[in-house]
């Protein structure tokens, strides 16, 4: 499937039109990503969530093991604007946001957006820039617009921030604060390859060039439009709701916790089990979809004890043990896999 395939969803006058083409476009994503991201579907299908619910996404690994590869290959099955910022300890606010510049002949200020004004956002080693740099990601991931001098800018739609941070060096590094890590919708790691996929890798051809020989999937548009499908037409049936929020609670009431999840989590809970249930060709989400999505949406809202960092409990720990502790909805007869019916 490229562009040229890709038929418009407002097209479609049946629903279920609308969804299938979502469903395909999704699909057609992920295999494009995996041509050069070998082995890694569930990171994949995880940031192609983040890309529809409207999110965004903080990949923490170690180095080589494909964290830009992914940010790059995202991008480049998109046809719109892509901006990468390298993160570095003297990198300022207006290096992202913009700055107004005087004009002589004019004889006024004018706005030269920054690179923040991007469908894809991709910010290489975030945590090297200083705490009054990433402060200025707070106002753009929460409300996809940027504030200079007293006047608001709005970014283009869709708006995603993929950020990439290495844990094992931390030489010139500063720890994301809360509030930042609570915009992101996810974190997750890419790990390393499998035997068989390194060795695809290792013997194929470089990295670079297959990003740059990757087809276009799908338009900014088609992805703004998508999003709006998974959000009219994808039902999450009021148990599953409950139960997103039941499970966010939970990690407020954690021994070993001294910070759970806020409604943010929760909210972002709901939206990415809606679009994992379309990506799957449901009209209506399960709370499998929670359960699957918990941990990459969840866990870096945890603020834990000092006692659990000692005893070498993580963050995944403790949300496995949420979910094994809160009651799961039982389906209804006739319904469609939840307590609630309907598609």
């Amino acid at each position: 499937m490229t562009t040229a395939s890709l038929e418009t969803p407002g097209t479609q006058s049946a629903p279920g039109a609308a969804l299938k083409l979502f469903t395909a476009c999704f699909t057609a994503l992920a295999d494009n990503i995996e041509r050069v991201l070998k082995g890694k579907h569930e990171v994949v299908e995880l940031a192609l969530i983040c890309l529809f619910a409207e999110g965004h996404i903080l990949v923490v690994d170690v180095p080589g093991t494909g964290k830009t590869t992914l940010a790059r290959a995202l991008a480049a099955s998109l046809d719109g604007t892509c901006h990468r910022v390298q993160f570095t300890p003297d990198l300022l606010p207006s290096d992202i946001t913009g700055v107004s510049v005087f004009r002589q002949d004019s004889g006024r200020f004018e706005f030269l957006p920054g690179p923040v004004f991007a469908n894809v956002v991709i910010g290489d080693e975030i945590n090297r820039a200083s705490p009054k740099t990433q402060s200025a990601l707070l106002e753009v991931m929460e409300e996809g617009q940027v504030s200079v001098d007293a006047v608001t800018h709005e970014v283009p739609r869709p708006f995603l921030v993929f950020a990439t941070q290495n844990p094992v060096e931390m030489a010139g590094t500063y720890p994301l604060p809360e509030a930042q890590l609570d915009r992101f919708m996810m974190r997750v790691t890419v790990g390393y390859p499998d035997h068989a996929s390194e060795v695809e890798v290792a013997g194929g051809t470089a990295v670079g060039p297959a990003i740059a020989a990757l087809p276009t999937i799908a338009t900014a548009q088609h992805v703004a439009e998508f999003a709006q499908v998974v959000r009219e037409r994808v039902r999450v049936p009021p148990p599953v709701v409950d139960y997103a929020v039941r499970v966010a609670a939970a990690t407020r009431e954690l021994p070993g916790v001294r910070l759970g999840a806020g409604p943010r989590g929760s909210v972002a809970l709901v939206r990415a089990a809606r679009v994992r249930a379309g990506a799957r060709g449901r009209a209506y989400a399960l709370p499998e979809d929670v359960k699957a999505l918990a941990g990459p949406v969840l866990a870096h809202r945890l603020v834990l004890a000092p006692e659990s960092e000692l005893a070498g409990v993580t963050a995944a720990d403790l949300i496995a043990e949420v979910l094994a502790r809160v009651a799961v909805p039982q389906p209804t007869a006739g319904g469609n896999g939840s307590s609630a019916s309907g598609a």
